[in-house]
């Protein structure tokens, strides 16, 4: 007696309406939702030999999923993110820090976005974004058509709406302040399965960015979700940190049983993969040796920003049971494959997979997966990857780096170590394979030599476009000359730090400009708590002497279309000077 698939099993149990349903979502180009979680480790799953977090339906997607196992991002998240819209290594884009201007990624860029749009689907992203706030760098301009998110790198850092603090926040839908209820993660969620259910437009696909800014800090959760792990004696903080993951794994629940009740979870693609390595799970060795949970990092090197593996190997599952990816038959179903990929990977291979025409536009650096996603064992070319951490104003060769082959990883140039006899990178044996070490350092020049073409490109914001009639400039976005010169979290205006740097621009239009300076933002109008305001644009200087009560100072300018430069002054009572935190651009 055959055994039907279940598939096709679904076909006779189901209604006649939704069998109809599943039939016509087989036979059309698949959905994708594509989850990215922040801060997140590899060690942070459940499935992946933690005891400790709770994470059933993260477990449940890896069981259904091909898992890629030697899956690398980069160390940090603005870089991450780049790489993965642009399929191409994040610095080729413009980003390799994630404040400091350098998290901005070039509008010359084609997005996955961009790519599934040209092929009629609907685009929708929803959560974190940290790719520029301003146009031509935001999600809308670069391919979405639904953009429910936050500002900046987290919930309360410099360019996210004023005193959000993860619950009942104000975020951007489609560029426009609006006010929500909830918590963060349960909105993104929300607002991503009212995409998804969109009546309006059932009969065109969808790609689903989902971008959870949690577990990212600052750590704030329900105790209801991170009680019971203090309760099991985890530290307050880590207790925190997974039990935002928890409420996360919850959310996804929900998603897939959405997918699964719409009759469209076959021909959905699903992946889940995080941004970099483990933020808060990391391993604290004096706990452990005092008989406490201490953390979890499936026995690697490093946690975020670091460029041995722990920061930058994360979970990479991916399920589409249609096209032969995942499932429990057929040679598409579950397993691991220890295939060296990457974030670059992820564009050409949804490319592949959905059988898509991608348009002109820059060379991509990532290779196509879906053969060996499909079908198990699967030959795929030798490859040499590379990942860096560039938290500085300009990079600098062989800085916080790996250079990465299935077999070997090179380290700042310099360490060399097996990962398939020793994955812990605890023995450098680079004195022992001094050949490779010489390959290796040669693979990584030709890279480098490669990125350099683009080190001295300014990213620049637009000025006057009619997509944007206020630019509103946040100091997150100072080009700056030191780290400390950067004003770029919230708390560093309510301290008043004494940041100082300027503004890539380019005045989309000549006309008249209206420049208006504030030290807080427009909705609190509050003081300056300065005695003069100054500005240089394009050649121009101007400054006047203000109030300290004075809420907002605006200068008048006229501007000829074209990159330039904007730099702000205020002069405090005691005669120190600072950049305005907040500068509201307008075209008259």
């Amino acid at each position: 007696m055959r055994t039907l698939s279940l598939p096709l099993l679904l076909l006779f149990v189901l209604p006649a309406s939704a069998r109809a349903q599943v039939e016509a979502s087989q036979a059309r180009r698949p959905n994708v939702v594509l989850l990215i979680t922040d801060d997140q480790g590899y060690g942070d799953v459940a499935y992946h030999g933690n005891g400790m977090i709770q994470t059933p339906n993260m477990d449940s997607l890896a069981q259904q999923s091909v898992r890629l196992t030697d899956f690398h991002v980069d160390p940090t998240c603005s870089p991450t993110r780049a790489a993965l819209m642009s399929g191409r290594y994040s610095t080729r884009t413009g980003v390799w820090h994630t404040i400091m201007g350098r998290s901005l990624m070039s509008a010359d860029e084609l997005t996955v976005a961009e790519v599934f749009a040209a092929n009629d689907y609907r685009t929708g992203m929803f959560g974190k974004w940290h790719l520029g706030e301003n146009f031509p760098l935001r999600p809308e301009d670069q391919g979405f058509d639904t953009v429910v998110r936050h500002g900046g790198g987290g919930v309360g850092q410099g360019p996210d709406y004023w005193g959000n603090n993860y619950f009942d926040d104000t975020y951007w839908r489609n560029g426009v302040p609006e006010k929500f209820e909830g918590y963060c993660t349960d909105i993104w969620f929300r607002e991503a399965m009212t995409f998804i259910e969109d009546k309006g437009q059932e009969d065109r696909p969808f790609f689903c960015y989902l971008s959870t800014n949690a577990p990212h800090g600052p750590l704030l959760v329900d105790p209801k979700w991170s009680d019971p792990y203090v309760e099991k004696g985890v530290a307050a903080n880590q207790a925190k940190f997974y039990g935002m993951i928890e409420n996360i794994d919850w959310n996804l629940g929900q998603l897939l049983a959405q997918l699964d009740r719409l009759g469209i979870a076959e021909n959905t693609i699903v992946i889940f993969m995080t941004d970099n390595g483990t933020a808060a799970g990391r391993v604290d060795a004096k706990r452990v040796s005092e008989g406490k949970w201490g953390g979890f990092n499936a026995g690697m090197r490093g946690n975020k920003g670091s460029e041995y593996e722990g920061g930058h190997r994360v979970p990479f599952f991916i399920r589409w049971p249609a096209g032969g990816v995942g499932g429990s038959t057929g040679k598409g179903k579950a397993r691991a494959e220890d295939y060296l990929s990457a974030h670059i990977d992820v564009l050409p291979t949804l490319v592949g997979l959905c059988g898509l025409a991608r348009p002109d536009g820059p060379l991509i650096d990532g290779l196509d997966l879906g053969a060996l996603l499909r079908e198990a064992g699967t030959r795929m070319p030798e490859r040499t990857l590379f990942v860096h951490s560039q938290r500085i104003p300009d990079p600098e060769m062989w800085r916080k780096c790996s250079v990465m082959t299935e077999r070997w990883r090179l380290v700042n140039g310099k360490e060399l170590f097996d990962v398939q006899a020793e994955p812990g990178q605890s023995k450098d044996i680079s004195a022992q394979h001094s050949d490779v070490v010489a390959r290796l350092r040669t693979d990584y020049e030709a890279w480098w030599k490669s990125l350099s073409v683009v080190f001295d490109r300014k990213i620049r914001i637009g000025l006057g476009a009619e997509a944007e009639p206020v630019t509103q400039l946040h100091p997150h976005d100072w080009q700056v000359t030191s780290q400390n010169k950067s004003s770029w979290n919230q708390s560093h205006v309510r301290s008043g730090h004494m940041g100082q740097g300027l503004w890539f621009v380019n005045v989309c239009q000549a006309g008249r400009y209206e420049i208006e300076l504030r030290r807080w933002p427009r909705h609190l109008d509050q003081g300056l708590e300065a005695v003069e305001a100054k500005i240089a644009i394009a050649g121009i200087e101007e400054a006047c002497e203000v109030l300290v009560t004075d809420t907002q100072v605006t200068f008048t300018v006229d501007l000829k279309a074209g990159p330039t430069t904007l730099q702000t002054w205020f002069t405090l009572p005691n005669g120190k000077t600072r950049g305005a935190y907040f500068a509201y651009v307008t075209r008259s």
